[in-house]
């Protein structure tokens, strides 16, 4: 149990550490200022979403941590959180529109990975990992539709 709540609390630190780039970085006027797609979701919805994933991400890493046959998982559940750190500085804070898609693009690929791997460990792993691939395709998607849409300015 007390395994249990340290690997959580160390994987929900991890994740609030990669999450943390977003105070670091906020929106701003430049981001309020670019042509968005009507589907857009309102601002309130990106830390409910995360902290979902958060919970989830720090969860799995419980349920497989310890377990036979876990090394690529915790490869990619660790090159996910990099990714995932590295998209809010390149987009809010370098304006890289395009670079930020493609570190989506490879963030979704480690995502995709990581609960494909989860499924031959634990399948309750897999199944909360699983709206991460949901929501990584709603945030490319959109950061594919603001290149589109700004083109001019990119």
């Amino acid at each position: 149990m007390t395994e249990s709540i340290l690997v959580f609390s160390l994987g929900f630190f991890a994740c609030l550490s990669a999450g943390s780039t977003g105070s670091l970085f906020p929106t701003g006027d430049w981001y309020k200022a670019l042509n968005k797609p009507d589907w857009t979701p309102p601002d309130w919805v990106f830390p409910i979403a995360w902290l979902y994933l958060y919970i989830a991400l720090s969860y799995s890493l419980v349920r497989v941590y310890g377990t036979p046959g876990n090394d690529l998982f915790l490869i990619f559940w660790a090159l996910q959180l990099v990714f995932n750190t590295l998209w809010t500085p390149v987009f809010f804070g370098l304006h890289r529109i395009k670079l930020g898609f493609i570190i989506l693009l490879c963030l979704w690929v480690s995502v995709v990975i990581l609960v494909i791997l989860a499924f031959y460990v634990d399948l309750i792993a897999a199944l909360l990992l699983t709206p991460y691939i949901i929501w990584g395709s709603y945030a490319g998607a959109l950061n594919f539709a603001i290149i589109k849409l700004n083109k001019e300015n990119i």
